[in-house]
């Protein structure tokens, strides 16, 4: 059903088709929206599970649109200061306004424990993946209009309900995201605009997959802590985003939602 026709949202960290972003974007599109999408690929080249041709992905896209909705791609670098204002600007340029806002961007590598990482590690998880999200969520609710159906929707990782012991400044840059949440969300939702933070938990997004990073017999003792024998697909936090952002959500505001399959962090 076409539940966002008319609404428009920026979808930022749409690069791969098998990333999150990729799943939300293609769900706000079959819902009605039309979406601006951030990318920057030069991240992606550098990981281990490579970069995907942006434009063949935005074709993907938008045939997945519906009635008058549309895609338009932003390739922007949130270590620079200027580029969370830009790319909402631009968004605002193209649709003439914007509904919706969804912060899926994320810098993965130049981490490690506690011992490993140093100033400059800190420094880029926090510019890319908590800086940019305020940023922009600033820039956003500065140009919001006022119409009903101002959602924002961030991303954290689950650092707040587990260790992340080999991620230090990931998970220290995803956890200022999850506890800020609340306070941020008290003032926008006097503004009309709810926000929310995702945690979607593990989601192959290709880092899962045998000897990308892990082996079989590690990937195997993993998977045996989801009690549906899985792992979490990228379409599993898209759906709920794409709820939490729906007219039906406008009464859930401020909270950190999991959506994680039941995994059994504990064991």
């Amino acid at each position: 059903m076409a539940t966002l026709t008319g609404r428009t949202a920026l979808v930022t960290g749409v690069s791969r088709r098998r990333g999150i972003g990729f799943a939300t974007a293609g769900r706000l599109l079959a819902a009605g929206a039309s979406v601006a999408i951030q990318h920057w690929s030069p991240h992606d080249a550098e990981q281990p599970w490579g970069a995907d041709h942006v434009a063949a992905l935005v074709d993907e896209l938008s045939s997945r649109a519906v009635d008058d909705a549309s895609v338009v791609e932003i390739s922007a670098n949130f270590v620079d200061e200027e580029g969370p204002e830009a790319v909402v600007a631009h968004a605002v340029d193209v649709f003439g306004h914007l509904d919706v806002l969804v912060c899926n961007q994320a810098v993965s590598g130049h981490d490690g424990t506690l011992a490993e990482i140093g100033i400059a590690d800190l420094d880029l998880h926090w510019k890319v993946n908590a800086r940019a999200t305020l940023l922009m969520t600033q820039a956003y609710a500065a140009r919001h209009d006022g119409r009903p159906g101002g959602r924002v929707v961030w991303l954290t990782s689950g650092q707040q309900v587990g260790p992340m012991p080999d991620e230090i400044a990931y998970a220290t840059s995803k956890a200022a995201v999850a506890g800020v949440t609340a306070s941020v969300a008290a003032g926008l939702i006097r503004q009309g605009i709810g926000l929310n933070t995702v945690n979607p938990g593990p989601v192959n997004t290709g880092y899962l997959d045998e000897g990308v990073l892990l082996d079989a017999g590690r990937l195997a003792a993993i998977r045996e802590r989801f009690p549906l024998g899985r792992f979490g697909e990228p379409d599993d936090p898209a759906r709920l985003i794409a709820w939490l952002v729906s007219d039906d959500a406008a009464w859930v505001v401020g909270q950190v939602i999991s959506t994680e399959g039941g995994f059994e962090r504990w064991r």
